[in-house]
Parts: structure tokens; C-alpha cells; sequence
């Protein structure tokens, strides 16, 4: 005897489908207000974790790494001196 999925699952498609067609408008209204609840009771906040009463401090361990610059040395500064004549202005005052 060979038995396949679909003769082992034919007789729980088969309650199902017979159910869905007589109490398919019911089955409907129920989920629909099921399924406002759950949204009711998330927005509410049941998903959120319950913290513990005590004196809880968490120690999270991190590494931070910073780029540090190259120690290159530092151009030489070169200045020149530029005498610069105004309008008008001499340089040489009496």
C-alpha cells in the first residue's frame, strides 16, 4: 500500500472546506475581532519587556578606534618681506 500526501491530508481538507462553507461567515467575524484585539493589546504595549525591579546597571564592553595622522614633520615656513608702496605714499619721508 502506497500512501501519498494528498490521500493522508484529503480527509482534514475535506473537514476543513465542509467547515469554511458552513461557518465561513462566523470563522470570519471572529479572526476579524481577534485580530483587533492583538493589534489593541500591541499598541497597548504587550510586546514590550518587562524591566526588572532592582538595581540593574549593564556593562556593555566597546572598542573605539580613531585614525590618528602620520607623524610627518612639518614644512619649513618660508616668509618674504614685501615693502608695498600705497597710493600715493613715498617711501622716503621728510
Amino acid at each position: 500500500m502506497n500512501l501519498t500526501p494528498a490521500d493522508l491530508l484529503s480527509p482534514a481538507f475535506n473537514f476543513l472546506d465542509a467547515l469554511i462553507q458552513n461557518y465561513g461567515v462566523y470563522l470570519y467575524l471572529v479572526f476579524l475581532w481577534l485580530a483587533l484585539l492583538v493589534i489593541a493589546w500591541i499598541f497597548s504595549g504587550g510586546l514590550r519587556r518587562k524591566r526588572p525591579q532592582g538595581n540593574s546597571a549593564a556593562v556593555v564592553p566597546g572598542i573605539i578606534l580613531t585614525m590618528q595622522p602620520t607623524s610627518q614633520p612639518t614644512p619649513p615656513i618660508i616668509s618674504i618681506e614685501v615693502d608695498q608702496v600705497w597710493d600715493g605714499e613715498d617711501e622716503t619721508t621728510d
